[in-house]
């Protein structure tokens, strides 16, 4: 059979033998350095988007008001259904080379429905920019000296400038993944060690303590908590709940499994590179099956040895802090100071030194978010575009860079625009509840693609009742946010 029919309205996918890990990346054996040189990297970037937002926004700004008893339960909660999720997203990508916003149009009633839609909901979702605008604060701090003062213009212009940063990133890349999944290394690294350091000074143990436990105890949410604010910090703890399909794209531009056959998307740098408008998948053969259990546990352990425990700490060090900050100065954080309040109460106890370090590692948080997430939104877009339309492919002359770059200079005006209309905690938190509707959505599209694939592939019976779990958890937070947005929600606490 050279041919494996998916769903309606796409081609179907032509059938190739699975590459060898070492194949892929290039060495004669996969060890433990080999592993984490070559096959961890996916993760990092999803985990440079997590570690950002709900982590030192929305998460700190929770605790710093409630506490962590009644919070924590639903970060951990979100972590661990959001990872599953990711495998799943990715075992698709892995098992075909498509990417998922190509694979929605082989849903019923098919592309014309669905591919446009996830687009609009992805950019829909993050155009707000309110990352950029946060780390525009931090920089802006870090070059006066002191907090902005509110609707100061400066920090929106530093917040353009980063997004600039973000184009030059991509721009001077030989391969868009690769250099995403470096400058993560370096972000990431940095931000958890830093972070760590800092709390083991600052805080005491029995926060830590305090910490911990509020991450395992179920309780009622505290009072006072609305809808909107808890279900922000599930849908931006780890990534982006129901929406989180749109980084897992990264799996085929790394190369794993039937990506290696489907090309990616290089950088201005990089040679051309055919990238494939339908997908490839594998024969259900002796050779082949044993081959997807490998690339499965590379899968396994980038999300739950790196994504996971990453996504966990991200939210632990920075939350602790937090209410440290919160003891030590008497106060809370609001909407408007959240991005400089850590940093403002290290000061007034620790002297410049320490303030200076918080911004710092603030802004790295923040820019390492809207890297991700403005790469990915371009991506997004790109992927969609290219796979569905071959007028456009024509135009372009099959170079998906032709589209790339221009489209990412537009988003960039736009974004820039958008975020001179509201405080960046408002923006996110918007972003963060749109991102739960996209549970209502995919879990069940997910569902019907990978129960298609060839048969070692497929999910086991399991799997399908967690991303129903994914759709009852998230959904329910977004439903709760449009019940209080439009009018009194359904439930208060």
């Amino acid at each position: 059979m050279t041919e494996h029919p998916l769903g309606v309205s796409r081609p179907a996918l032509t059938v190739a033998d699975l590459p060898e890990p070492e194949e892929v990346f290039g060495v004669a054996r996969l060890g433990p350095k080999e592993l984490l040189k070559f096959a961890v990297g996916p993760s990092l970037i999803a985990l440079g988007i997590s570690i950002g937002s709900g982590e030192w926004l929305l998460g700190p700004q929770a605790v710093g008001q409630y506490g962590f008893v009644g919070v924590g339960w639903v970060i951990l909660v979100s972590a661990v259904l959001q990872t599953f999720y990711n495998v799943e997203c990715s075992r698709y990508v892995v098992a075909t080379g498509e990417v998922p916003v190509v694979g929605w149009g082989r849903v019923p009633p098919g592309y014309l429905l669905w591919v446009p839609l996830s687009v609009f909901v992805v950019i829909f979702a993050f155009i707000a920019g309110g990352w950029a605008s946060a780390a525009g604060q931090g920089v802006y701090a870090l070059v006066h000296g002191a907090v902005p003062p509110a609707g100061a213009g400066e920090p929106k212009l530093w917040a353009i400038a980063l997004l600039v940063l973000v184009f030059l990133i991509t721009a001077s890349a030989r391969r868009i993944s690769r250099a995403l999944e470096l400058a993560n290394w370096i972000l990431v690294g940095s931000i958890l060690v830093a972070l760590l350091l800092i709390d083991l000074f600052v805080v005491p143990f029995g926060q830590w303590w305090e910490a911990i436990r509020g991450f395992v105890t179920p309780a009622a949410p505290p009072a006072g908590i609305t809808a909107t604010q808890l279900g922000a910090l599930a849908g931006f703890t780890a990534l982006a709940s129901g929406l989180n399909w749109y980084v897992m794209g990264h799996y085929r531009d790394k190369g794993y499994g039937m990506g290696h056959r489907a090309g990616y998307i290089s950088g201005l740098r990089g040679e051309r590179r055919e990238l494939l408008a339908s997908g490839v998948t594998f024969p259900e053969d002796a050779r082949n099956t044993a081959l997807w259990k490998r690339w499965y546990r590379l899968l396994m352990l980038d999300m739950w040895g790196v994504f996971f425990v990453g996504a966990i700490l991200g939210m632990l060090l920075p939350t602790i802090l937090m209410a440290r900050a919160v003891e030590l100065s008497g106060r809370r954080p609001t909407q408007a100071d959240v991005p400089t309040f850590v940093a403002g109460v290290l000061r007034a106890e620790y002297g410049p030194a320490m303030f200076y370090v918080a911004l710092v590692l603030g802004v790295l948080i923040l820019f390492s978010t809207q890297l991700g997430i403005f790469e990915a939104m371009v991506r997004v877009a790109t992927d969609a575009a290219h796979a569905t339309s071959p007028r456009l492919r024509a135009l372009i002359e099959g170079d998906p860079r032709r589209f790339y770059y221009p489209f990412m200079i537009v988003l960039l005006v736009v974004i820039g625009v958008i975020m001179y209309q509201a405080l960046p905690v408002s923006l996110v938190q918007w972003s963060a509840n749109m991102s739960n509707l996209g549970a209502l959505i995919y879990p069940f599209l997910l569902m019907y693609l990978n129960s298609r694939l060839p048969r070692p592939a497929r999910p086991r019976w399991w799997h399908y009742a967690i991303l129903v779990l994914n759709f009852l958890f998230f959904g329910f937070f977004f439903v709760n946010f449009i019940a209080d947005f439009v009018g009194d929600p359904l439930v208060t606490f």
